[in-house]
């Protein structure tokens, strides 16, 4: 029978019953089930747990606020988030404001859950162990006064209890499955475990007379600086206690594979001045992680790609209808028929949204470079959009502060894209009667690009999600849209070593910009691809 009372809230009963069911099979009996966070905050009030685990999306009180709550009660208790893919980053930050001790991603595999859970509540029992010795170290120092006759028998005993901690933490960090490196800010190897050896593939010895920006790297050219000593490739600085380092990559010196890790280096001394100089990091290989991601994008190619075909032969059938292939058709027959056409026209759009997304993010897209008058462009995109601002009574101008032949380097065809995408969604949440700004400009070799609005303006809150993927409006109001266009617009002006960001005010508007470095030439114009007017 294992030992350990473990509280699992959940707002949903299946998901209660599924557990039920694991932990009876899995010897577990002292399980407390609930489907309210409330209600497992007045039980947690007057029974300590070992292990807490929690749905992340619960009604009334989610699962960060619950833990939280639940954290305050008993610090050193094991907390276990459960969490869907897109609420990934979400949990990766509760992780480290909060203190979690892991998230698993739904659905799991039951002997990864099992697992889990027996280590978690390992980990609550060391930690209290530890807490307990701790509390005896302090109460001992009240108490070395009285026995100062016996001061030296005293310190012997509590030194001893100390090592006996000391020993069992050095147990942890050695047997950690996860690879554990202490680093100066300078990013000096001071110290290892044995899993950040086998890692790397070096001895401690020798992983001491490098630095950690020499194994550890996010791209090529920055790898390659950093083996001069002349770069530092993380931002420890002096005035952060925490880094979170993702998407990095770690060189095994032995096999010369590259392994995807994600890194968390947190402060583990400073001076009177407040300047952290040693840093504690723990390293996790995220090779499956990765590859279950590569496997899951690759599915949703494939399937959308085999999407398009039998789409556009739909699209196409319901034109012929509609220009009168099969005969005369009467009004409600051409209403049904261009809903149809519309919806199937819709459908087609996200999958090629999805489409450019994935080759973006699998870096099987390769930008195709011309040189041609950014002017001409931006009245293409200006005359394509110019009806839909019409029928909204829309205020819609275009200012150009650029010569008139004045050529940029880059993807014409992608360009435009993030264009009218900016522009389109000016348009789309702009109030009737309302007024947009377009403004091109040059300065030295650069191109900049904005679109401005008198609209309702977007919380600052909501800001740093909308070019991510997926994000469907604002807090204020939702969008229907597929969540793709500012996400495939930020990685297309990214691919471009550009920058795009947003300035904006509820009620008075927003300003969506991206910039465009080194990209002016010298090319002549020599036609122009979109006439005036």
């Amino acid at each position: 029978m294992n030992n350990g009372k473990i509280v699992i809230v959940d707002d949903e009963k299946i998901v209660t019953s599924a557990f039920k069911a694991l932990f009876k099979v899995e010897g577990y009996s002292d399980i407390h089930l609930f489907n309210s966070p409330k209600e497992a905050l007045d039980f947690l009030k007057f029974n300590v747990p070992d292990l807490i685990i929690s749905d992340f999306m619960m009604p009334g009180m989610n699962g960060l606020e619950f833990l939280t709550a639940a954290k305050k009660l008993y610090p050193e208790v094991s907390m276990i988030l459960l969490t869907g893919y897109a609420d990934k980053e979400n949990a990766i930050k509760a992780i480290n404001e909060i203190g979690l001790y892991k998230y698993i991603e739904k659905p799991w595999d039951n002997d990864d859950l099992i697992m889990n859970i027996r280590n978690g509540i390992e980990r609550s029992h060391l930690l209290e162990n530890l807490r307990n010795k701790i509390d005896e170290l302090e109460q001992a120092k009240l108490k070395l006064e009285d026995y100062s006759q016996n001061l030296e028998k005293i310190v012997a005993e509590r030194t001893a209890d100390l090592a006996e901690a000391n020993k069992k933490l050095s147990g942890i960090i050695n047997y950690c499955a996860d690879g554990i490196i202490i680093v100066d800010g300078e990013g000096n190897i001071l110290q290892v475990n044995p899993a950040c050896e086998n890692l790397v593939g070096l001895s401690e010895s020798t992983l001491r007379k490098k630095k950690f920006q020499q194994i550890a790297y996010s791209n090529v050219k920055e790898l390659n600086s950093a083996k001069d000593n002349k770069s530092c490739i993380f931002g420890l600085g002096r005035d952060k206690s925490e880094v979170l380092l993702r998407d990095y990559f770690i060189v095994n010196s032995l096999s010369g594979e590259h392994k995807p890790v994600e890194i968390s280096f947190a402060a583990i001394s400073n001076d009177s001045d407040n300047n952290f100089d040693k840093f504690v990091g723990v390293i996790r290989d995220v090779s499956v992680q990765k590859e279950t991601e590569r496997l899951r994008d690759d599915f949703i190619a494939t399937l959308t790609h085999d999407m398009r075909t039998p789409l556009l032969a739909a699209i196409q059938t319901l034109k012929f209808f509609l220009e009168g292939a099969i005969g005369t058709l009467d009004e409600k027959q051409k209403v049904l028929l261009s809903t149809m056409l519309q919806s199937n026209e819709d459908l087609l759009g996200l999958v090629n949204a999805l489409l450019e997304v994935y080759r973006f993010e699998s870096g099987k897209l390769s930008l195709c470079k011309t040189a041609f008058p950014v002017k001409d462009l931006v009245e293409q995109c200006y005359t394509e959009l110019k009806p839909l601002a019409d029928k909204k009574n829309l205020k819609f101008s275009v200012t150009f502060e650029l010569p008139d032949n004045l050529h940029i380097y880059a993807d014409r065809a992608e360009i435009k894209r993030v264009i009218t995408n900016l522009c389109g969604n000016a348009v789309n949440y702009t109030n009737m009667g309302g007024e947009i700004k377009i403004l091109a400009k040059s300065q030295n070799n650069d191109f900049i690009f904005s679109v401005s609005d008198n609209g309702n303006g977007i919380p600052q809150a909501d800001i740093p999600n909308l070019f991510k993927r997926f994000s469907q409006g604002t807090a204020r109001k939702r969008s229907t849209g597929t969540g793709l266009g500012l996400y495939l617009s930020r990685q297309i002006i990214e691919a471009h070593n550009g920058k795009i960001w947003v300035d904006s005010k509820i009620d008075k508007g927003s300003e969506f910009s991206f910039l465009l470095t080194n990209v002016v030439t010298d090319a002549k114009v020599k036609e122009r691809q979109v006439s005036n007017g």
